[in-house]
């Protein structure tokens, strides 16, 4: 998997010599860390340990340029490769009674008002008509106990928790407990659950009939 990641990278890097593509790549996740600064104040954070190295700072353009052409590739599969439970000794902060616990659970997101993502993803309606931005839904299966991703969908906004929530089955196995609200309590769902072999655990309605 690592080789797949250099590979989806170096074709990008043949071709932006001032910034290869693992360096947006760095770029990218250190955005993540600085989520209320712009690219430009997230790359002088990135080069700061490496003075008196005299490097050139690229301009806004240029770094939103990079981002394009670096395309989604080698981000999904650095996911792919980091995904999954995160190693660690403290067993019984991770495990209960033999099982993993692990949780589904949905939120919504904006995005950049950009003509790509509109074409893509819409506005909300609001009382006042749309939302500033366009939104997506996201929906990821987590582990309870370090908080490490399994797995992770993302689509438009019409989309629903319940069927990103059936794609997210994939990631389940035996030896899993999964932990869901009653929002997940619809019973093609519970099906789809309990045949990948973990147990569940997913609160119901009140009054809800139950075998």
């Amino acid at each position: 998997m690592v080789d797949d990641v250099l590979t989806a990278t170096r074709g990008t890097q043949r071709r932006i010599r001032l910034l290869p593509a693992r360096v947006v790549v760095y770029l990218l996740l250190a955005g993540c860390l600085f989520t209320e600064l712009g690219y430009r104040q997230v790359w002088s954070k990135l080069v700061t340990g490496l003075h008196p190295v005299q490097l050139r700072t690229p301009t806004a353009s240029a770094l939103r340029q990079a981002r394009q052409r670096l395309g989604v590739s080698p981000l999904r599969a650095l996911f792919d490769l980091l995904r999954g439970p995160a190693a660690t000794s403290a067993l019984a902060a991770v495990w209960w009674r033999g099982l993993l616990p692990v949780v589904i659970d949905g939120t919504i997101l904006s995005v950049a008002d950009s003509p790509a993502n509109l074409g893509r993803y819409v506005k909300q309606r609001g009382n006042n008509g749309g939302s500033g931005y366009p939104t997506l839904r996201l929906s990821a299966l987590l582990t309870c106990g370090t908080r490490s991703v399994l797995d992770a969908v993302f689509d438009p906004i019409t989309t629903g928790e319940l069927d990103q929530a059936q794609r997210l089955a994939r990631s389940l196995r035996a030896g899993m407990l999964l932990l869901a609200d009653r929002n997940y309590a619809a019973a093609d769902l519970i099906t789809s659950f309990a045949a990948t072999g973990a147990d569940l655990l997913i609160r119901c309605k009140t009054g809800r009939k139950l075998p």
